[in-house]
């Protein structure tokens, strides 16, 4: 069954590859990946209609975790999980420890509002997972 949800020409749009194999919830958050540059494909920024073949890397950033995968097998549809692991290689780097997640912007209780060089360490914090003292 497998065999027949394979794309016989050897390609298939990024966007639906990285829906197919589970990597985003959505086609449509795929999609805006690409758009947003959030997908590369053998380095180099992509457009959602960008073919993939077996061989490629894709980089994804996504849900604050970047997913590096080398596409072994392409599909057109969605697939199990099982399956979906089968399809890709993970050379992603081992996502942070859950306390380091949880730690990050909390701030003490009764501080007020954070002001805006706060927000913005904390979004910087949020988004790369460390800041850089004193600004950029």
């Amino acid at each position: 069954m497998a065999a027949a949800q394979q794309d016989p020409a050897g390609s298939v749009r990024v966007d639906s590859w990285i829906w197919c194999v589970r990597l985003t919830k959505t086609r449509s958050l795929a999609a805006a990946a690409c758009r947003a540059g959030h997908v590369r494909v053998n380095g180099e920024r992509v457009k959602p209609a960008q073919a993939v073949r077996p061989g490629d890397e894709v980089r994804l950033h996504h849900a604050g975790r970047e997913r590096v995968v080398v596409v072994s097998k392409v599909l057109n549809k969605r697939v199990g999980a099982a399956v979906a692991a089968d399809c890709f290689v993970d050379n992603s780097p081992p996502p942070p420890p859950r306390e380091e997640i949880l730690a990050l912007g909390l701030r003490d209780r009764g501080a007020g509002r954070p002001t805006k060089r706060d927000r913005r360490e904390l979004e910087r914090l949020r988004l790369h997972g460390s800041a850089r003292p004193g600004g950029n």
